[in-house]
């Protein structure tokens, strides 16, 4: 076996393109916007290897005076593609829990900091929301900080805000906080990858699918205890261990694979997914896996 990394950007614009891998971690969003096709080169196992909150993933000019959510209705928002799965998440999550109108904003898709990016997938944003592109020759940054766009849904910060530029902020200033309320009221840690595996190879080795899921699962099970060893730090973060057992506290097996463990974030951005364009109707699950890997051998 031939194991290769790279940025995810590059991984998930290979795969989506080209499905240079057998094997693959890949945007769910992207996943999801192909998911119907008969011919879809990929199918995928219910395995998340990526998760986050994304509250943090909005940033608005500092004299927008945007300074809540609803505040978004009838503005511009860039995005850098509509089928990113940090921006599906949360335009459904501003839409059902903050009372945003989708409808009312104006969306523009570009490349955050690099001017010409495109979808890798084939999604259709439904005729109801307004989505373009920007200009060909400026980035979603660019037009932040020039009063183009008010906002950004970006998974990756603007370079200008790492580096400390005053003039965007996040919209959510204490996010940690407006996370955890979320998570309290819907019990959902969003999912942002899953893994694919190319039709091909399923069609040769059937028995790949469970055996990589399986592989995935016995990998994932040392993680946490590592983490909350006292012994040796396993990162860079000397309270690693405090940190962790905050967070297994609050948020119980956050990294959890299957079906049963998911299925609130699963049914949640399903309904996100067929309200925003990447389905034609709310999915089931049955329909975005494979069929062999969603039941276990019981003893």
């Amino acid at each position: 076996m031939r194991y290769l990394k790279t940025g995810i950007e590059e991984l998930f614009w290979r795969q989506g393109r080209y499905m240079e891998y057998d094997t693959a971690e890949f945007s769910f969003g992207a996943y999801l916007a192909g998911v119907e096709d008969p011919d879809r080169p990929f199918h995928a196992i219910p395995v998340f290897p990526s998760r986050a909150f994304r509250h943090s993933a909005l940033y608005v000019r500092d004299d927008s005076g945007i300074s809540e959510p609803e505040q978004l209705n009838g503005r511009a928002v860039g995005t850098p593609e509509w089928s990113m799965t940090a921006s599906l998440w949360m335009r459904g999550i501003l839409g059902e829990h903050y009372g945003v109108d989708l409808e009312s904003i104006r969306w523009r898709t570009g490349g955050l900091e690099e001017p010409g990016r495109q979808e890798k997938s084939r999604v259709k944003p439904p005729g109801r929301l307004s989505v373009e592109p920007v200009h060909e020759r400026t980035s979603l940054t660019e037009q932040l900080l020039a009063g183009g766009v008010d906002a950004v849904l970006t998974a990756r910060p603007p370079r200008a805000f790492l580096a400390g530029d005053p003039r965007i902020r996040r919209l959510f200033p204490d996010v940690r906080s407006a996370e955890e309320r979320y998570f309290r009221d819907t019990g959902i840690v969003p999912i942002m990858h899953t893994v694919v595996l190319r039709r091909e190879v399923i069609a040769r080795h059937p028995w790949v699918a469970n055996n990589l899921r399986h592989a995935f699962e016995l990998a994932r099970r040392p993680a946490v205890p590592e983490l909350r060893d006292t012994a040796v730090c396993s990162t860079s973060l000397v309270w690693e261990s405090a940190y962790a057992e905050q967070e297994a506290a609050l948020l119980g097996d956050a990294f959890a694979y299957g079906l049963e463990a998911n299925q609130a974030a699963l049914s949640a951005i399903l309904r996100y997914a067929a309200d925003q364009g990447f389905t034609s109707s709310v999915l089931d699950v049955s329909d975005i896996f494979l069929p062999q890997t969603l039941t276990d051998a019981k003893i």
